[in-house]
């Protein structure tokens, strides 16, 4: 089973492709798809570069990245690695 991901083309923020093929911020919102409705879905959303930027698909199991970029999708999901690093430099 496949989800397909990208970087939101607004802020920077890492979506998904969830009902519809709508952008969500969640990995538990994302559509999980098989490989053909996952490809269909890829080429949807790569269509729309104004919300969806280098759309791509990883696999997953139970919702979990699997497959050879599975650390690199765990990293992605949970958010910015940088911590509060933004907040010392405004104090």
């Amino acid at each position: 089973m496949k989800i397909v991901t990208a970087n939101r083309l607004s802020d920077g923020r890492v979506i998904y492709a969830g009902v519809d093929n709508q952008p969500v911020d969640s990995i538990e919102q994302a559509s999980v798809l098989d490989d053909t409705a996952a490809e269909i879905v890829l080429a949807e959303v790569a269509g729309r570069p104004d919300v969806f930027v280098n759309p791509y698909l990883f696999e997953v199991s139970d919702r979990t990245p699997s497959g050879r970029d599975r650390l690199k999708e765990r990293i992605r999901s949970a958010g910015p690695t940088v911590g509060n690093s933004l907040l010392w430099e405004k104090a």
